[in-house]
């Protein structure tokens, strides 16, 4: 069993910064691409930021306002939201590729948490 759980979100107004925080616990061997998806009101689930042991990927709209790091020792994946904008608003997940038991790979989601940018 593998659970993701994130922390971090809440109400700021535009301009201002949030960090989410992501930690995976229970039967893990190995962690590879870990990222961030979002979610708002009507619209499909997006990749925000994705994190792998060769780079990261950014989408094309939070370039230069968000930054995806991870600390391996502590199975944990942040996303750092600068600029934050009303249109960043959305609840936002966080999604990993485990190597966990019976030896294979699977994939996990997170519960989500809530982001919300006031104009």
């Amino acid at each position: 069993q593998v659970q993701l759980v994130e922390s971090g979100g809440g109400l700021v107004q535009a301009g201002g910064s949030l960090r989410l925080s992501c930690a995976a616990s229970g039967r893990i061997f190995r962690l590879d691409t870990m990222g961030w998806y979002r979610q708002a009101p009507g619209k499909q689930r997006e990749l925000v930021a994705s994190i792998t042991s060769s780079g990261r990927d950014y989408k094309d709209s939070v370039k230069d306002r968000f930054t995806i790091s991870r600390d391996n020792a502590k199975n944990t994946v942040y996303l750092q939201m600068n600029s934050l904008k009303p249109e960043d608003t959305a609840v936002y997940y966080c999604n990993a590729d485990v190597f966990t038991d019976p030896r294979r790979w699977l994939n996990y989601w997170g519960q989500g948490t809530q982001v919300t940018v006031s104009s």
